[in-house]
């Protein structure tokens, strides 16, 4: 199967190229996968003159062509306005229509705040139901404070798990919240409890 990494990060190291780096391994763990990454910020210039020639350079046609052949995507932006970035939905405008319908994506953006995760449900979601993608359920939001941190890891697995079960046809259902080994006693029965005490 083939998964194709969609890259928006900037800069050079980019946390948005690790994030997407750190999604790609944790699907490849799952099943076996073809990756190509395609970092979006050496595109930038053929992607201006496909707007006004229509035509893609060789480059930008290449990883046109990665995307519409793909099983599946991960496709991770910075944010930049508390939205996706410019260069990354200037990409999505120039694929033909109907290239990603049907197609699982898994959502990720990164940003220096927390404020900023409801860009994923607010923006990118929304993008891509509209290109008729099938996106999974998770998507992933690293802030700055998010590396090293507990839990960014465990979301990148659930995502991977899901886009990986869909690009294999057998979507599965979420898993249960793990329970601690606290009994949860109703409030009625703690009250009790306290009086009889007494």
């Amino acid at each position: 199967m083939r998964l194709v990494v969609v890259a928006a990060g900037l800069s050079v190291p980019s946390s948005t190229r690790l994030l997407a780096d750190r999604l790609a391994a944790a699907v490849e763990r799952r099943t076996p996968v073809d990756i190509r990454v395609v970092e979006l910020r050496g595109l930038a210039v053929e992607i201006a003159h496909n707007f006004t020639s229509g035509f893609p350079g060789r480059a930008l046609g290449e990883a046109l062509d990665a995307v519409t052949e793909a099983d599946g995507l991960v496709v991770v932006t910075p944010v930049f306005s508390a939205s996706y970035s410019g260069l990354f939905k200037s990409f999505f405008d120039v694929l033909a229509k109907d290239t990603l319908a049907g197609k699982p994506v898994l959502i990720a953006a990164t940003g220096g705040s927390a404020r900023h995760s409801l860009v994923l449900d607010h923006a990118l979601r929304p993008l891509f139901s509209y290109l008729r993608a099938v996106i999974v359920p998770t998507g992933v939001y690293a802030a700055s404070e998010d590396w090293g941190a507990e839990g960014l890891q465990e979301r990148v697995e659930r995502a991977a798990g899901e886009l990986a079960s869909l690009m294999a046809g057998t979507p599965t259902a979420p898993e249960p919240a793990k329970k601690d080994d606290t009994e949860i006693v109703p409030f009625a029965q703690q009250l009790a409890a306290l009086r009889s005490t007494k």
